[in-house]
C-alpha cells in the first residue's frame, strides 16, 4: 500500500461555555464522525485502499483548539479539510488557516441553531483572507437530533472529498518529460510555472539517451525482462498484425523480434524512470533506483527517436493500462509526444475516477450528410446528429477495448481492483499489434489497434494554456 494524504474533519462549535457549548458537543462531534464514515466507506485511493479521515481531538470553539487541530493534522499527514458545524461559531478563530489545504465547510441546516449562518460568515472570512473554501448546505431543514447526512449533502461532500484528495495526492510529485518538444506541439512545451503554481508539481526532465544508456549498460531488472518477454510472447506478440509496409521498408522477422525485445526493455526503463526500482539498488545502481517521483510523464518519441528507434506505442499503451506482466495494477499516466497538457487532463481523470485514461485524437467530425454521401447510409439513434472519429495515438489504454463489463453486462472501464483475470485476457485478445508504418515511424516498432465496444459513457477533456489568462480546461461529456 502507498502512503496517501488523509482528509481532516474539523468539528467547530459555539465557544460560549456555561450551557451553550455543552449542549452542542455531542451533536457536533457526531456530525464529524458521520462525515468521516461517509468518505471512508465510499472513496478509495489509487491503490484501492479506503480514503482515511482524521478527526480533531475535540470540537473547535476558540483559536487555541484550532491550533491544536492544525498540529494534529500536520502530524497525521492530512492533505485537505472539511469543517463541520451544527451551530454558530467564531469564524475567524475556528477557520482552517492552512494555505495548502483545499477546504470545505458544511453548515448544518437546522432551525434550532444557525449552522448556516456560520457557513455564510466563515466563507466570507475565507474569501477576505484569500483562502477559498467550498460551501456545503442542505436543501431541507433537519431536526437537531438528526445526525444523518441528506443525499444532496452527501453528494457535495463526496464531490469535494474526491477532488480534494486528487489535489493533495498531486502535491509534491513530479511530471517527468522523457525527451522534449515533439513536432512543434504546443502542449509538449512544458510550462514549469503552471505545474508549480497550479498543481504543486515540479517538472523533471531526462534526455532520451538515458533510455539507451540503461539498455546498453544493462540497468534494468533482467529477471523482470525475462518475465515480461514471456508474457509479451503469450499475449501480444501472438497477436502481431499484418505488415502493410512496402517491401523495401518491411523489416525481417529477426529485426521484428529484436524490436519486441527493445520495446519491452523500454517499457521497464520508462516505468523505472518514473517511480524508481529497489531492484536496481541491489544491482549497485543507487542513483537510478530512486526514479523521479513522477505521478505523470510524457514521452517525446517523434521524431528524433522514432526516425531511428522503435516507437513508443507499446510502452505508452501498456503503462497506461491497468495490467502488465506483473498482473493487474494501477495504471500509470504517460502522455504521447510529451503532450504535458494532455498528460495533466489524463492525470485529473485518473485521480478523480481511479480508472485508466485514454489518450486519443479527435480526428474528424462526420456530419449525417457526409456519412450518407460517402457510404449511402443514414445515421440514426444516438448517431443521428453525426459522429466523431476518435483514433488512438499511441498511448491508448487497453482498458479502452470495452472488454470489461459491469453487473448488467455493459462495457465499462473499471478501477483496477475490480478487473478480473478473464477481463484482462479479453482486453489483450481484442488488441492487435501492427508493425509500425515506417513512413511515419522509420525506426519501426509496433502500434496497438482495437475497436472499442460501443455504449460506454465518455468524458473528454483538454487543458490549454492561454497567454494572459492562464489554464483553461475544456470538458465534453457523452
Amino acid at each position: 500500500m502507498k502512503k496517501y494524504p488523509k482528509i481532516g474533519i474539523r468539528p467547530t462549535i459555539d465557544g460560549r461555555q456555561g450551557g451553550v457549548r455543552e449542549s452542542l458537543e455531542e451533536k457536533t462531534m457526531n456530525l464529524a464522525k458521520a462525515v468521516a464514515e461517509l468518505i471512508t466507506n465510499n472513496l478509495k485511493n489509487g491503490d484501492g485502499s479506503p480514503v482515511e479521515c482524521v478527526i480533531a481531538d475535540s470540537t473547535i470553539g476558540r483559536v487555541a483548539e484550532s491550533a491544536a487541530c492544525a498540529e494534529k493534522f500536520e502530524r497525521e499527514g492530512v492533505g485537505s479539510t472539511i469543517t463541520v458545524t451544527s451551530c454558530w461559531c467564531y469564524g475567524a478563530e475556528t477557520m482552517d488557516m492552512n494555505p495548502q489545504y483545499p477546504k470545505a465547510v458544511w453548515g448544518f441546516n437546522g432551525t434550532e441553531r444557525p449552522g448556516a449562518v456560520y457557513l455564510a460568515a466563515v466563507l466570507a472570512g475565507h474569501a477576505q483572507k484569500g483562502l477559498p473554501a467550498f460551501g456545503i448546505y442542505g436543501r431541507d431543514v433537519q431536526d437537531l437530533d438528526d445526525n444523518s447526512i441528506p443525499a444532496d449533502v452527501a453528494e457535495k461532500l463526496l464531490r469535494f472529498a474526491r477532488a480534494a484528495q486528487a489535489v493533495a495526492t498531486m502535491r509534491g510529485k513530479s511530471y517527468l518529460s522523457m525527451g522534449s518538444v515533439s513536432m512543434g506541439i504546443a502542449g509538449s512545451i512544458v510550462n514549469p510555472d503552471f505545474f508549480q503554481e497550479y498543481l504543486g508539481i515540479r517538472c523533471e526532465s531526462v534526455d532520451l539517451t538515458e533510455i539507451i544508456r540503461r539498455m546498453t549498460e544493462g540497468i534494468y531488472d533482467k529477471e523482470e525482462f525475462a518475465k515480461a518477454m514471456a508474457w509479451t510472447e503469450k499475449y501480444c506478440k501472438k497477436n502481431e498484425g499484418k505488415d502493410f509496409n512496402l517491401p523495401a521498408k518491411t523489416k525481417t522477422r529477426e529485426q521484428k523480434d529484436e524490436d519486441w525485445e527493445f520495446i519491452v526493455k523500454m517499457t521497464i526503463i520508462m516505468r523505472d524512470l518514473m517511480q524508481g526500482n529497489p531492484k536496481l539498488r541491489e544491482m549497485g545502481f543507487k542513483e537510478e533506483a530512486l526514479g523521479h517521483n513522477a505521478i505523470a510523464a510524457g514521452f517525446q518519441g517523434q521524431r528524433q527517436w522514432t526516425d531511428f528507434y522503435p516507437n513508443g506505442d507499446y510502452s505508452e499503451a501498456l503503462l497506461n493500462t491497468s495490467f502488465d506482466w506483473n498482473g493487474i495494477r494501477e495504471a500509470y499516466v504517460v502522455a504521447t509526444e510529451n503532450d504535458a497538457c494532455n498528460g495533466v487532463a489524463m492525470l485529473f481523470g485518473h485521480l478523480l475516477t481511479n480508472r485508466a485514461q485514454i489518450f486519443s485524437d479527435v480526428r474528424t467530425y462526420w456530419s449525417p450528410e457526409a456519412v450518407k454521401r460517402v457510404t449511402g447510409k443514414e445515421l440514426t439513434g444516438m448517431a443521428a446528429n453525426g459522429i466523431i472519429h476518435l483514433i488512438n495515438s499511441g498511448a491508448t489504454t487497453l482498458d479502452g477495448t470495452g472488454q470489461q463489463t459491469n453487473a448488467q453486462g455493459e462495457p465499462v472501464m473499471k478501477p483496477h481492483w475490480e478487473i478480473s483475470e478473464a477481463e484482462m485476457e479479453k482486453c489483450l485478445e481484442a488488441t492487435t499489434w501492427y508493425p509500425a508504418n515506417r513512413d511515419y515511424f522509420r525506426g519501426g516498432g509496433f502500434s496497438s489497434n482495437f475497436l472499442s465496444k460501443g455504449g460506454m459513457p465518455v468524458t473528454m477533456s483538454r487543458l490549454n494554456l492561454v497567454k494572459g489568462l492562464g489554464p483553461v480546461l475544456q470538458i465534453a461529456e457523452g
